[in-house]
């Protein structure tokens, strides 16, 4: 079972109840080891924005009706596995650092009525809890439907988790309430501290890096239609689209092996052509890659673990050629395997920039971690403003899913909108029955 992509979370109503788990920075044996750890680069840019309502994801998925207690436990046992959830982001004068902690107790607490929407109470607890700096920046929560069912939705701040560790959480939750065994897992902080090992990027990535930020006069690739006023956040508009059913990605996966590729650059192509028929000229958008490879002989090293294990990479194609863009994400891949904070060091970081474009694809098929399909996952997004625009494309066992959010204004309603519909349609068009022509227009040919 994979998390469903849904608008908003579908949640019957019901009690909520929240564990607040209290913890204690890490006695220090040394001063050096009492500074704490370095963050990631995705993690300090995260916390440099500050305390803020929704910076979190969450997940929500069924679990036995079990008591809170039991549940409690589950949890502790979940904490104790994953080093991630054992430390906390902290400030001084402006610098970021990630402090070790030990969880001394917690209790429950009801959060609302039981009248209200369990979505608004939640999204309530969460903005407060799941913040940047919070000790700890996660919570467990769980709502009582009063018809015997239960649902946990466990809320984490964005710098310690990512989507594949939201399912993580579920399987692991799970397994700690059947009392399965959970032995301790690599943490983030280790994955940081073996990225900062790494060799520097080679000159050829650099000079490519190099060449992106200075076509973008020094800042991330825009969405490329009218978004409207967006010189300040505007509220977020988030749309689902359910592009094709399982047996309608089967006949696109298909179609993308008679051209030798994988399903992402067929995607890639179609975004293309539609920026094409907008007039929106080539595509050009930040890529979201996951850096959980592990070493040579342990390439499996980091998939159990919990933490924000992405990095930015830019996906620039000027081609509906399936093979062109077949090498265009393999170049974004390449790009997003070295950590980024030497490589935009010349431009200050990763720049904020207004009408940011980003596309994300995450083939949930593809993830080494299952989940019962008796739990019912959720990914939980929080309400935000926003002044750019996210596409995630989500492949479930039941199709493929196209979320888009962009800022509220009639411009970007319009545009985003319609773009979304057009990239959904030309995926439909190559996943159908009858013959479709697919490449440049000099080398057209018939793919079934």
């Amino acid at each position: 079972m994979r998390l469903t992509t849904v608008a908003r979370m579908d949640l019957a109503a019901g009690q909520v109840h929240v564990f607040d788990q209290t913890v204690s920075v890490v006695p220090a044996a040394s001063a050096v080891a009492q500074d704490g750890h370095a963050p990631s680069f995705d993690q300090a840019r995260h916390a440099a924005a500050g305390s803020r309502p929704g910076s979190w994801m969450a997940v929500a998925f069924a679990v036995p009706p079990v008591g809170r207690g039991r549940l409690a436990a589950a949890w502790g046992r979940v904490v104790a596995r994953h080093g991630t959830l054992r430390t906390v982001l902290t400030q001084d004068a402006g610098r970021i650092r990630v402090q070790d902690v030990q969880v001394t107790g917690g209790r429950w607490r009801r959060a609302g009525d039981g009248m209200q929407d369990p979505r608004a109470v939640l999204r309530g607890v969460f903005d407060e809890a799941c913040e940047p700096f919070a000790a700890p920046s996660h919570r467990l929560s769980v709502v009582d439907h009063g018809d015997g069912t239960c649902t946990a939705v466990i809320g984490l701040d964005h710098s310690h988790t990512d989507a594949w560790s939201l399912l993580v959480l579920v399987r692991d939750m799970l397994a700690a309430l059947e009392d399965a065994p959970l032995p301790p897992v690599p943490s983030f902080g280790e994955h940081v501290r073996e990225l900062e090992g790494r060799d520097a990027a080679p000159a050829h990535v650099r000079e490519r890096w190099r060449r992106i930020m200075e076509e973008g006069d020094g800042d991330m690739p825009v969405f490329p239609l009218d978004l409207g006023d967006v010189s300040e956040p505007r509220d977020e508009v988030v749309e689902v689209l359910d592009v094709l059913d399982a047996a309608g990605v089967a006949r696109l996966e298909r179609a993308a092996e008679a051209r030798d590729i994988r399903l992402l650059p067929l995607a890639v192509s179609v975004l293309t052509q539609v920026n094409r028929d907008m007039g929106a000229g080539r595509l050009r958008a930040v890529f979201p890659v996951h850096s959980r490879r592990g070493p040579a002989d342990d390439p499996a090293r980091w998939a159990d673990s919990v933490g924000w294990f992405i990095t930015n990479s830019v996906l620039d194609c000027d081609s509906v050629d399936p093979s062109a863009c077949a090498t265009a994400v393999r170049e974004a891949i390449t790009l997003g395997s070295y950590p980024l904070e030497p490589l935009l060091r010349p431009w200050g970081g990763m720049p904020n920039t207004p009408g940011m474009f980003a596309l994300s694809w995450l083939d949930n098929r593809r993830l080494p971690v299952q989940v019962p399909d008796a739990a019912h996952p959720q990914h939980v997004s929080a309400w935000i403003r926003t002044d750019g625009v996210m596409a995630w494309f989500v492949l479930n066992d039941d199709g493929m899913h196209l979320r888009v959010r962009y800022p509220g204004t009639p411009e970007a309603v319009a545009t985003v909108g319609q773009w979304a519909r057009r990239v959904a349609d030309g995926l439909r068009e190559l996943s159908s029955d009858d013959p479709v022509l697919v490449g440049e227009d000099h080398d057209l040919s018939p793919v079934a």
